[in-house]
């Protein structure tokens, strides 16, 4: 079954752009990647996959032909489809077996560029790191994360949903049987995830059990994947400094909590690769006095947060005996409860960011934290928008519990942040005790509409 992504839309885009370049998905293994392009080789009259997995031999044909022409009549022959120019798709799956396909998306660029050719693979990053100088100006890249909320309601059939958020603002909130509707929906997403095999299994029988067995399925394929990393790290070392990411989702990242008395460096490596392997993402420290936003990055401050909310309620369950007390707060517990603790919504804030950012590019995730000695400031975000500084804040409450987000505001001469919450569309407009003449607007965005950020 197959569900629609927002990425179809820019694989269509791509399929009739002009000058054409080989394309190169990239993303975490399960992410749907794989499914995106077989959906989009419905569109072709021919398609040929190539998954050097599980046909390994088939290296062998790029390891001795170095013509684009040649390579496409020999895997024309091989999977008995004829290779037209604007009719065929040619699939590359798991390309990261082979440097030597890796390298052929070059060739063809150069001399066969309008042959529609694209790649994919999982722990692909490795691979690309072993060629320094790989597909400069010569492959477009796309980048795949797991299903976004509005993709969730897509699956969902709700997509008069995403249209009536999208149109709501402080102005004009929404009308409360669709907030609680909404909010119902996104406990629910939390719990499910968006990694497309649990997302399927939700749409297809709305039953937990059945989500949790396919999330499991992939905790353990990445559990398994550490074995690949050995010959850079221990996998005992990556699962421990998994965990203790896991644990520590909304602070500040400490290497000395990760089990095993490791060395910093080694942790910090270990971190590395599962960023690498898209397991994890880094929160990098800014001090957000100017663009770009990573000119003033501190690698001595950081966050991590972890892929999917969905898979990090599997490994509670897998490696500390148990996740009912978060599953409880999901499902049970009040916006307050479900916003201020834990971290699961901060984290899930996070990769909304991201999900809903260009996919043509690779972003980062920036947060700001007073340094000064006895401080205690913190914004959880840092983005830009319109060519401005823009701090998000991951909290529900009053506007009075925001000291650090007006702190930030005051240090950094700002009048405009975002509050996301599980509270409805609205603006807090205060004028700042300590600057008379300041206005300072805060804009509550639900935390289910983070779209309405990038796309309102």
């Amino acid at each position: 079954m197959y569900l629609k992504r927002h990425i179809d839309a820019i694989l269509l885009e791509w399929k009739n752009s002009s000058p054409l370049k080989p394309l190169l998905l990239r993303g975490a293994r399960q992410v749907g990647k794989s499914c995106a392009v077989q959906h989009l080789g419905e569109s072709f009259d021919y398609f040929i996959e190539v998954n050097f997995e599980k046909r390994p031999e088939i290296k062998e044909v790029f390891e001795r032909i170095h013509d684009a022409h040649e390579l496409a009549n020999n895997l024309s022959l091989i999977y008995n489809k004829p290779v037209e120019v604007g009719k065929t798709l040619i699939f590359l799956d798991e390309i990261q077996a082979s440097p030597d396909a890796i390298k052929s998306l070059w060739t063809f660029k150069e001399d066969f560029p309008k042959l529609h050719v694209v790649a994919a693979g999982s722990l692909l990053e490795f691979a690309l790191k072993e060629l320094p100088s790989f597909g400069v100006g010569r492959i477009r890249s796309l980048f795949v994360y797991p299903f976004s909320f509005d993709e969730f309601l897509v699956a969902e059939g709700k997509e008069s949903w995403i249209a009536a958020k999208q149109l709501a603002n402080s102005q004009k909130p929404l009308l409360t049987p669709l907030y609680n509707d909404l909010v119902q929906h996104y406990r629910t997403f939390l719990m499910v995830g968006g990694m497309p095999a649990s997302v399927v299994a939700w749409v297809t029988t709305h039953d937990y059990r059945n989500c949790q067995a396919e999330l499991d399925d992939i905790q353990l394929t990445y559990y398994d994947d550490f074995a690949k990393y050995a010959k850079k790290v221990s996998p005992s070392l990556l699962r421990n400094t998994l965990q203790s990411v896991i644990l520590q989702i909304g602070g500040k990242f400490t290497y000395s909590k990760v089990d095993g008395e490791h060395r910093a460096d080694a942790v910090k490596n270990a971190l590395s690769l599962l960023c690498d392997a898209g397991i994890i993402k880094r929160v990098s420290h800014t001090a957000a006095n100017g663009l770009p936003l990573g000119a003033e990055s501190n690698s001595k401050f950081r966050k991590y947060i972890y892929l999917d909310s969905g898979l990090l309620l599997r490994i509670l369950d897998m490696d500390f005996g148990g996740a009912k007390p978060l599953t409880d707060t999901i499902l049970l517990g009040s916006a307050v409860d479900l916003v201020n603790k834990g971290g699961l919504a901060e984290m899930m804030l996070g990769w909304e960011i991201i999900k809903y950012n260009n996919p043509r590019s690779q972003h980062d995730l920036y947060y700001w934290e007073n340094t000064s000695e006895g401080a205690t400031s913190e914004v959880d975000y840092i983005i830009t928008r319109n060519m401005m500084v823009m701090p998000i804040e991951c909290k529900a409450g009053v506007s009075g519990k925001m000291k650090s987000l007006y702190v930030f505001m005051r240090q950094k001469h700002l009048t405009d942040a975002v509050r996301c919450s599980l509270e409805n569309f609205a603006t807090l407009e205060t004028h700042d005790k300590q600057d008379a003449e300041a206005m300072r607007r805060v804009k509550i965005v639900p935390l289910f509409a983070v779209s309405n950020l990038f796309y309102g």
